[in-house]
């Protein structure tokens, strides 16, 4: 398994949701749910439009089958309701456009959106996780709080939240910047 890493600089990540929406806005949303909800892609890609409808996604993780509760922001909010209104509430979220009526798209290919962004940024390190961790990093920055990250990432440590979301390295690299004998 690939080690990814989130995306710190709030610039990069404007351009990729603009790369990503002229591409299309599946593309576009698959990104904007990723890093505004922290979830796994294997739960992004399950959601249909009946499960954004409310004011929170109400769904089991497929890793942990642990039931979750998100809250849908603002921002999400618009987002989602341009993107869903010609849609069906039995339709996915993010539809493939082979294999079938109404089927999502896999794994691979969200892989292969995020790597296609990465490189036209320059970015490595980059992977579907990279949306999950993205949330967690931004949403430190803003609140401070590793606690409240630990809980909405569902991690089990705080270590593990700080080593996760890259703030670990982040204080290495400080460290190091301003050490000298």
């Amino acid at each position: 398994m690939n080690f990814v890493q989130p995306i710190r600089d709030q610039e990069t990540i404007d351009e990729i949701k603009d790369y990503l929406k002229q591409q299309s806005e599946r593309n576009y949303m698959m990104f904007v749910l990723g890093i505004n909800t922290g979830l796994r892609i294997q739960d992004i890609l399950k959601l249909r439009v009946r499960d954004v409808m409310g004011p929170q996604i109400v769904m089991h993780e497929m890793k942990t089958g642990k039931r979750k509760f998100i809250s849908i922001t603002s921002t999400l909010r618009t987002a989602l309701k341009k993107y869903t209104a010609n849609m069906n509430k039995d339709d996915y979220l993010f539809p493939s456009r082979q294999g079938g009526k109404n089927r999502p798209i896999k794994r691979d290919m969200a892989y292969k959106i995020m790597k296609e962004a990465a490189k036209e940024f320059g970015l490595v390190d980059v992977g579907t996780h990279t949306m999950r961790k993205t949330f967690g990093y931004h949403m430190y920055q803003k609140t401070k709080d590793i606690t409240l990250v630990q809980h909405l990432l569902n991690h089990s440590d705080k270590s593990i939240t700080m080593r996760y979301i890259g703030m670990d390295q982040d204080m290495m690299d400080r460290a190091m910047h301003y050490f000298g004998l």
